[in-house]
């Protein structure tokens, strides 16, 4: 299991989108309801569910190089 930050793959995100499977589930009604992952693929979901909690989404990095710096000038310019 990868542990960290999260990289982006256009190709898979392209190829979920527009994958067969996808199709069928969503146009004939094949769904089952949100929080049912335990029933359909209980491997999947606990796979899910530890990788959530131990990695981080790609742009926290960006918001905190970028946005703490700016706060923290305006904090001590005296305009917030």
């Amino acid at each position: 299991m990868k542990f960290g930050f999260r990289i982006p793959n256009l190709n898979k995100r392209i190829a979920a989108r527009t994958s067969v499977k996808r199709i069928i589930r969503h146009n004939l009604g094949f769904k089952a309801p949100r929080g049912m992952g335990w029933i359909t693929n209980p491997k999947k979901a606990l796979y899910n569910k530890v990788y959530n909690k131990t990695s981080r989404g790609c742009l926290v990095n960006l918001v905190f190089l970028f946005g703490v710096p700016i706060v923290l000038i305006l904090f001590v310019l005296n305009l917030l």
